[in-house]
């Protein structure tokens, strides 16, 4: 596991398999993540129509909470606590103003606000704890059968506290009964401190926050088969390494700090590989291709075979390019974390056998996934559908904006096109008597074209309506965007008045202000606190004595300046 901090602005996870990028995750300084953060919210509408209320909790726009994810706790006086949510009309339920306690389960993305839930989850390293419902209780999905036996053995022990459930992660498949129960304390003790934070502070205010891009990797993505963990900023090697002696004992000696004179993912050859991320093509061994292509509804993938020739037969060739980029599309989608709907188009297999080996090795090389992912079947057309649980922001969304040029199409018109868009435009505002002068601004490719070709329409136009129209010519101006003003006298002054311009570009409004309110970290001090506590006193003490010992850094003396003699005038004119 290599951990990339040293840069303030954006810090990456990677995981490493025999040199290949098996996993990465990004996180940005100005695009945080919200995804498991508890606020503190207000009601702000509840919608009959959607059966939903609308919580201002302090983001860019308002968070969405079905009536489904409203705990009975949170319904008026007078309504059965024991009845079912899908009865009941949302206006029954809530009333805009009333402060609640909410987390966030999916991020906004676009113009869709957060989803948000009061059905709270707490994740440790070995459980995930639902404090406020019982209705969750369970193992894990990715264990086997015999595993999911033993476990549901150890969790019969588990003192569980009524009102509350667990679910045992991944990770806890072969911790015994003292790791569990030293997990679920933390996790209660993290509980109780929310709810003291929650009564203290106003609505809107951020109650509880994720842990860091480094100790969510370890929490999450740690297992045996790790051997280093590498970090190359010392203030978050310390981190970790305190975070790994408290949730995994005996693996500190696993935390490295890299001192290298080259960047961490460039000294581990990764680095081109985390540029390949950002790619639209991604090339296959056999010389073909996948290119991936992410849109509002879903994300498609597309198998050329190109030059693939390695196979002699045309129905081999395409078997094995599917094949390989069964392996390829399943480890992109978990690097770059693309969630939601993918469609996959193979190329055309005449047989239905060949494509039940595509089908077999695409759930295989998923398998390692940490999200749920449900695989359809290839259709007669060769398209496969498939869904991917989104954990996090993809990648892009985090990394990316939108082109101000093609607002994300990635085409923008041809300087024609632009000419003849303009043209109408300014025909339009000739129209409406929008004069006596019209002032076009346009790059420059599109208003030479307008002076060479289309001076003829502009004269039409003036005659017909009566106006000037005058073209300027901006080298700083790029296609699609222009500026069209009305210059017009009125009175002694000259005035001006636009009529459009494209090219200012909006950028996304800011978050109101939460309360001033310093939040709970995940993975932060109660997490120390129980670490201290689990650690014998024997060792709490032979670590005090370590420190009383331990060599202090020597100071370098500090250098003697010579004094310099003052040199009168004459010496200075003999130099």
């Amino acid at each position: 596991m290599l951990i990339n901090a040293s840069d303030p602005e954006l810090s990456r996870v990677a995981i490493v398999e025999d040199g290949v990028l098996d996993e990465l995750s990004i996180e940005s300084a100005v695009r945080t993540v919200t995804r498991g953060n508890i606020y503190k919210g207000r009601v702000s509408r509840v919608e009959p129509s959607l059966q939903a209320a609308f919580i201002e909790y302090g983001a860019n726009r308002n968070g969405f909470l079905p009536i489904a994810e409203i705990h009975p706790d949170y319904w008026k006086e007078g309504v059965d606590k024991n009845a079912d949510p899908r009865t009941l009309k949302i206006s029954d339920v809530l009333e805009p103003g009333r402060e609640i306690l909410v987390q966030v389960v999916k991020e906004e993305r676009g113009t869709k606000g957060a989803a948000l839930t009061t059905y709270i989850t707490l994740a440790g390293r070995y459980l995930v704890l639902h404090p406020n419902s019982e209705r969750h209780q369970g193992i894990s999905r990715k264990l086997s059968e015999e595993e999911r036996r033993a476990v549901r053995a150890i969790l019969k022990q588990l003192d569980v506290p009524e009102g509350m459930g667990v679910i045992v992660r991944t990770a806890g498949r072969d911790q015994k009964l003292a790791a569990l129960e030293r997990d679920l304390t933390y996790l209660r003790r993290l509980w109780d401190e929310i709810r003291v934070r929650a009564n203290r502070v106003e609505a809107p205010a951020l109650i509880y926050m994720e842990g860091d891009l480094a100790t969510r990797a370890i929490r999450d993505h740690y297992t045996e088969d790790i051997d280093e963990i590498w970090v190359d900023d010392p203030e978050v090697y310390a981190r970790v390494k305190e975070f790994v002696h408290a949730v995994i004992p005996g693996k500190e000696r696993t935390v490295k700090l890299y001192r290298g004179r080259k960047p961490l993912f460039r000294h581990f050859g990764i680095e081109a590989q985390c540029e390949v991320v950002y790619a639209r093509e991604v090339k296959l061994p056999s010389g073909g291709s996948i290119v991936i292509d992410t849109t509002e509804a879903l994300t498609a993938v597309d198998v050329n075979s190109a030059r693939a020739t390695s196979a002699g037969h045309i129905d081999e060739t395409a078997l094995q390019t599917n094949l390989e980029a069964a392996h390829e599309i399943a480890r992109q989608l978990r690097i770059r974390d693309i969630g939601g709907l993918v469609v996959v188009d193979f190329i055309d297999m005449p047989t239905r056998q060949a494509k039940q080996k595509v089908e077999e090795a695409l759930r295989e090389a998923c398998e390692r996934d940490k999200a749920r992912i449900q695989i359809g079947r290839i259709s007669r057309f060769g398209l496969l559908e498939l869904s991917r649980q989104r954990l996090h922001p993809s990648v892009e969304e985090v990394t990316a904006d939108a082109c101000p040029r093609c607002h994300g199409s990635g085409k923008i018109p041809t300087v024609e096109a632009m000419a003849v868009r303009l043209l109408s435009h300014i025909e339009d505002w000739a129209e409406r008597g929008r004069g006596p002068q019209l002032v076009v601004q346009a790059p420059s490719d599109v208003g030479e074209y307008l002076i060479n070709e289309k001076r003829d329409q502009i004269a039409r136009i003036e005659e017909q309506h009566h106006i000037s129209v005058s073209l300027q010519i901006r080298p700083d101006l790029f296609i699609p965007h222009y500026r069209i003003e009305r210059h017009y006298q009125e009175g002694a002054q000259q005035k001006i008045e636009v009529l459009e311009d494209t090219t200012k570009v909006k950028k996304p409004p800011r978050g109101k202000k939460l309360k001033e309110s310093e939040p709970i970290v995940g993975l932060g001090e109660l997490m120390r606190d129980e670490a201290k506590q689990s650690t014998p006193w024997w060792a709490q003490l032979w670590t005090k004595i370590k420190a009383l010992w331990a060599p202090k850094p020597k100071k370098k003396p500090a250098k003697k300046r010579r004094k310099r003699k003052k040199r009168t005038s004459n010496q200075r004119r003999r130099r």
